[in-house]
């Protein structure tokens, strides 16, 4: 037994002992190791392979959309920087220092500040002709309604631009401007001028019946449709009827009435024609005014300095606009439903309530006018006929790019990206143009009317 486990002893020693270790040495004698050659040559490293170099370029390019990328400039005034900085440097790779259509969004600027593209929105008064600012329109209108200055007019559905001395005091037209111009509920107003009408029509109908030439003013459908209306009881004091107290059966106190008088019942064909007056009419509102203006050739085409009038934003709006860029971007990489899409584009649409449009003609002038947003393009061809010499010859509107705009179209100003504003480049149609050439002669570079070129600026 003893020499049984003398041999399993042995046995391990000799496998822990390791290579060319004798089983009666020393456990701590190791066997002496060779040495590597000192006088071996160094082989040269070769270089990675072209699978390895595309490897590790696509694992950098990995790496680097990890790593959070730098933050552009935060402030609206840096980033407008930024963007005009990268829009000149497209521009000078691309050779040419404006490129027509160009829309780049200016920022607004007060009114009266000084290089301004137009001194802000102006409007006319259909009653008057007087040029109003934004402010005044209103208030003007009233004014102009409530002083019964207007233009008689016995059938046209809106009042023509008067001179003052055309200017007649008529009640009746004055009170029906008020009904479909105070009255701010369309609703409201439809109801009312109809249940008139109906009066009106059962006197013409029945003018042997006496009962038709009442209308008693506390009557329910009265005070519900008619006399919560501005300008109602003008309209039918202007026309012929007179307020009367009248007894009313199986009551004890008289009530009040409207009467028509014996004049009006003897003239059947006013009130016919005055019923018309009052369905056809529509409210006064003042007109945009395109504020025309001629300017000489200048490298400063594409640059607009607008007013606050041209933005549809408040000041707190424009602020953000910086936040809504960077939410824009981020939108660009999340699925949306086709109605968010639409709610996005309709909003972004509402953006400008006005643009300001110039127009290069052949010979570098520029004609400039102010137009609303949601305006039609066939509104900017008329625009431009109305300031040409030759204004029966067809002619074409190039937008930015070349993008030819059709006078058929029915795309609105907001819909072609022509807002807040846009530089646009005219040329004669293609057909006119082989015509007259082929008639020997060269289309004349100055197309204006000779009052416009008269009143030329400098563009600054």
């Amino acid at each position: 037994m003893k020499k049984f486990f003398q041999e399993i002893k042995a046995d391990i020693k000799f496998k822990s002992a390791g290579p060319g270790q004798k089983l009666t040495g020393s456990v701590g004698e190791r066997a002496p190791k060779e040495k590597p050659n000192q006088t071996a040559v160094r082989q040269p490293r070769q270089g990675p392979t072209n699978e390895a170099q595309m490897a590790a370029a696509a694992a950098l390019a990995r790496l680097e959309q990890k790593q959070p990328k730098a933050r552009g400039p935060t402030s609206q005034e840096s980033i407008r920087n930024q963007v005009r900085k990268e829009l000149r440097a497209e521009a000078t790779v691309s050779g040419s220092t404006e490129a027509p259509g160009t829309n780049m969004v200016p920022e607004p600027r007060e009114e009266g500040s000084a290089h301004l593209a137009v001194p802000g929105v102006c409007f006319t008064c259909p009653l008057t002709g007087a040029t109003l600012r934004k402010d005044q329109r209103d208030a003007h209108i009233k004014e102009a309604i409530l002083s019964r200055e207007v233009p008689y007019t016995q059938s046209c559905r809106t009042p023509e631009p008067p001179s003052p001395r055309h200017f007649s005091t008529d009640p009746v037209a004055a009170s029906i401007m008020k009904i479909h111009t105070f009255n701010r509920d369309r609703d409201k107003v439809k109801l009312g001028v109809d249940t008139i009408a109906k009066y009106l029509d059962n006197i013409c109908l029945h003018p042997e019946e006496e009962k038709y030439r009442k209308i008693k003013l506390q009557n329910k459908v009265f005070q519900e449709r008619i006399n919560c209306l501005e300008g109602t009881h003008e309209f039918f004091e202007a026309i012929g009827f007179q307020k009367a107290l009248l007894p009313v059966p199986d009551q004890e106190g008289p009530e009040e009435f409207y009467v028509l008088s014996e004049a009006a019942v003897a003239e059947p064909q006013s009130l016919q024609r005055h019923k018309d007056q009052l369905l056809v009419a529509e409210p006064v509102r003042a007109t945009l005014a395109r504020q025309r203006r001629v300017f000489r050739p200048s490298p400063m085409a594409s640059q607009f300095d607008l007013p606050g009038d041209f933005f549809n934003l408040t000041a707190e709006e424009i602020k953000r606009e910086q936040r809504l860029r960077s939410e824009a971007v981020e939108r660009l990489s999340v699925l949306r439903t086709k109605a968010m899409r639409e709610r996005e584009e309709q909003r972004e649409l509402r953006k400008y309530t006005y643009t300001l449009l110039r127009v290069r003609l052949p010979d570098g002038c520029l004609l400039q006018g102010t137009f609303y947003a949601r305006e039609r393009v066939g509104a900017l061809y008329a625009f431009v006929r109305e300031a040409l010499q030759s204004d029966w010859l067809p002619f074409d509107l190039l937008a930015s790019g070349g993008q030819k705009l059709s006078e058929e179209d029915s795309l609105a100003f907001n819909e072609c990206g022509l807002v807040p504003s846009a530089l646009l480049t005219f040329s004669w149609d293609a057909a006119v143009l082989d015509d007259i050439r082929a008639a020997g002669a060269e289309p004349n570079s100055s197309i204006l009317k000779p009052e416009l070129l008269a009143a030329i600026e400098k563009l600054s």
